[in-house]
């Protein structure tokens, strides 16, 4: 079967591989028909506890999920692996998301409010969206933070322009100092310290880090401010971008005192 188009359908076993997707799902209020979940999808926690876990975003239990019988896969290019999603296409429907930046984020759950019947649902959640960026004008703007922002540790790893990090770090007044890179380049504190960082956010996710990497980092960047912060904020596109941006502006205004 070919990926499906954003058109209304009638579906009543869905399947979803992408955690952000997960917690949209769950905000359209479709409890009985998702049926399937990876173990990454912690949002909401009861779904976490109780759904059947089908593996991991990069590693599917494919036979798992057929088992399922989902009439409805959500899938996104990024996040999951090609050829595991091509085989599940060739046994179901597939709606596979490309988001790398806001528009796309809101185009997808629009689409996926069409697909599953929720129109309604999602046509609020995305004016939520448009409203609250809109009113997140940081002042930062004027003056940019010259920042890295970095997803793993040995070796450390940050984001490029074509991330949909990127995107939140720039709608925050943030100028990522490695925008001109593609996708998660590894990168050495000393290239992080040559390019003049100002401000360093490390993620929670998917490296978990903690308050004694600020210390690690500290004995190089010196002169550099060093946060921790909120990874799912900054990379999970689906209906938890209503809180994103007051807590990015919480996030601005403690970076300046």
């Amino acid at each position: 079967m070919p990926f499906v188009s954003p058109e209304k359908g009638n579906y009543k076993r869905i399947v979803s591989v992408v955690p952000s997707l997960t917690e949209l799902l769950y905000s359209f209020g479709l409890d009985e028909e998702v049926v399937g979940i990876t173990k990454f999808c912690v949002h909401p926690e009861d779904w976490f506890r109780t759904k059947q876990r089908i593996g991991g975003t990069k590693k599917l239990n494919i036979e798992l999920i057929k088992s399922l019988r989902p009439d409805l896969v959500i899938a996104n290019k990024e996040e999951n692996v090609k050829e595991q999603i091509e085989e599940l296409a060739e046994h179901t429907d597939v709606y596979l998301t490309d988001i790398n930046n806001l528009e796309e984020a809101i185009e997808a759950i629009t689409n996926i409010g069409i697909l599953v019947g929720k129109e309604g649902e999602a046509t609020k959640i995305a004016e939520i969206i448009n409203m609250e960026f809109l009113e997140l004008r940081p002042a930062r703007f004027l003056n940019p933070h010259r920042s890295c922002y970095l997803i793993w540790r040995e070796p450390y790893m940050t984001i490029g322009g074509d991330t949909f990090i990127n995107d939140m770090m720039s709608r925050c007044g943030l100028n990522n100092i490695f925008e001109d890179s593609t996708r998660y380049p590894e990168v050495s504190v000393q290239e992080i310290k040559e390019a003049g960082c100002e401000l360093v956010l490390l993620s929670s996710e998917p490296y978990p880090f903690k308050e004694k990497h600020i210390t690690e980092l500290q004995q190089v960047l010196f002169n550099t401010k060093i946060v921790l912060v909120d990874g799912e904020m900054f990379s999970w596109y689906g209906s938890r971008l209503t809180k994103a941006p007051r807590y990015f502006k919480e996030l601005l205004k403690s970076i300046e005192h």
